[in-house]
């Protein structure tokens, strides 16, 4: 998808007031048919109703339904709006297209009045819906006739993404970042500039342990594997990744944790302080620093033994941590939750109040073995939980993608919440429409090419989306580059820290994919 094609098109979709000002009101002389839909994937049924339409008026307007209002399947759409509205553009017989913004397009045909409003040949087959008998009211009732395509041909769009999904990664990814001003060297520049933002965080340290085994046989009477022993790796992990990604990515992080008194804290300061960053332990001898000891075999992981005691901080400790955000200087505050003992529902309102003003907000709350809740953290500028997380948070297993994070946002009153998808990418939507194209939400679909281990794909994300943030203001752009720091860290083994080459060598492979660097 080139720029020329953006160019050529785009004058075509146009607002309700100025297609007003083009095709004047009803009646007119030179008539107008509207066809309403979706328009997901664009098929040979599509083209041939629209065909239709078009032999019937001089004008054909195409309205399509919204991202936030379409309800079929909980990923859908798979192409967001502005998309499917160059997509329909792009047809010679298509004159304007339109992006409705209500969930029902009878709004639109009040204040439009077509002189035509074309339906397909299956909603005649067997009587009126009750929606499509209110839409023929309102045309019928300012003069209007609704027009039916015939019956030879007809196709579902749904039943063309089940056979597989549309890859359009790149269309969307190109189509944001021009919406948004947003070019490859920006993006190259905003990882590679200096910064001299201070990020606190603040959360549960976990220390990830792989010992590695070959699986050399069992037991016949008893259910026991019997594995000889290779090696043993341990790495940072939980709130502790998090202050080396941004780290990483060139923030000074100061970070707040709890450790036991024992051969990890020292594992742990020691590593953080190699890194640069200035650790602000308060060590509790009656508990074990979080250790998650993972026994793997041939690649599969046989079991995994924990070694922590989940029960709340005290409170003197917990006003240990208080004293620490409230005192420390910080352009942006991380709560970085895992529920090993630091949040909970006793010290998480009295953490929060004592971040300091004027202070950017960022909260990620994990459901794995113990049971976090991202509502719990109000008002924050930046939340990031997985759909899982969100569906648990919100009780909520059956609503669309969309819907689901406009309720966590509605619940949290963040400003911005990423919600991350795994293979399927990030779905971010922002408390406020964006200036430029009225949209409050849209959707990045996965960078990852080659998955060896994605264990800390969201820390990765979490931290260069923060900064990017900082560096910026735009969601857009933290996204995106949140994305790809995420898709770097399932490309290498471990729980690491991401490093700029890393994200910039991705963003130079995915700009290359693009053509645009040809």
């Amino acid at each position: 998808m080139s720029a020329e094609f953006f160019e050529r098109y785009s004058h075509k979709i146009k607002t309700v007031d100025e297609l007003l000002g083009i095709v004047g009101e009803f009646p007119r002389k030179r008539k107008m048919i509207l066809c309403h839909g979706v328009f997901d994937v664009v098929h040979p049924g599509h083209v041939r109703h629209l065909a239709y339409a078009k032999t019937k008026a001089g004008t054909l307007v195409v309205s399509i339904t919204a991202d936030i209002h379409i309800s079929k399947g909980v990923y859908r759409p798979h192409i967001p709006e502005r998309l499917r509205a160059l997509n329909l553009a792009a047809f010679e017989m298509v004159d304007y297209v339109i992006v409705d913004e209500d969930a029902t397009p009878l709004n639109n045909l009040s204040r439009l009045k077509p002189d035509y409003f074309a339906k397909g040949f299956e909603y005649t087959s067997s009587g009126l819906p009750r929606a499509t008998q209110e839409e023929a009211d309102v045309v019928e009732g300012y003069g209007g006739e609704m027009i039916f395509t015939p019956g030879d041909v007809v196709y579902s769009s749904s039943k063309f993404i089940n056979l597989a999904l549309p890859q359009i990664q790149l269309e969307k990814l190109l189509l944001l970042m021009r919406t948004h001003s947003i070019s490859f060297s920006k993006l190259r520049e905003v990882v590679s500039s200096s910064t001299n933002k201070t990020v606190h965080v603040v959360g549960d340290t976990i220390v990830d342990s792989y010992t590695r085994t070959n699986l050399i046989g069992g037991q016949t009477k008893t259910p026991t594997f019997s594995v000889l022993y290779q090696g043993h790796d341990d790495y940072i992990g939980g709130a502790g990744i998090v202050a080396q990604h941004l780290r990483a990515a060139g923030a000074k992080v100061v970070f707040s944790t709890v450790l036991g008194n024992d051969r990890f804290k020292d594992f742990v300061i020691d590593g953080l302080q190699s890194s640069g960053i200035d650790v602000r332990a308060v060590v509790d001898p009656t508990r074990p620093t979080t250790n998650k000891n993972a026994i793997i075999a041939g690649g599969y992981r046989l079991l995994k033994i924990d070694t922590l005691d989940n029960r709340s901080i005290s409170e003197n400790i917990m006003e240990k941590l208080i004293d620490q955000i409230g005192k420390t200087p910080s352009d942006a505050v991380v709560f970085s939750d895992f529920r090993h003992g630091v949040f909970n529902r006793l010290t998480v309102p009295s953490l929060v109040a004592a971040i300091p003003p004027n202070t950017f907000r960022v909260a990620d709350s994990q459901v794995a073995s113990r049971w976090g809740n991202i509502t719990e953290f109000k008002g924050f500028d930046l939340i990031t939980p997985n759909e899982r997380e969100a569906r648990f948070a919100l009780a909520d297993q059956d609503s669309t993608v969309g819907n689901l994070a406009g309720g966590l946002v509605h619940e949290t009153q963040c400003g911005t919440l990423m919600m991350k998808l795994g293979e399927r990418g990030v779905f971010c939507i922002r408390e406020k429409p964006d200036e430029a194209n009225g949209s409050n939400c849209f959707s990045i679909d996965s960078f990852t090419t080659n998955v060896l281990d994605a264990v800390g794909a969201g820390d990765a994300l979490l931290a260069y989306a923060t900064v990017a943030m900082l560096k910026t203001n735009c969601e857009v752009t933290a996204c995106i580059i949140g994305s790809i720091a995420a898709a770097c860290e399932c490309e290498i083994d471990g729980n690491v820290p991401i490093k700029p080459d890393n994200v910039l060598a991705k963003i130079d492979a995915v700009e290359k994919l693009t053509g645009y660097n040809e």
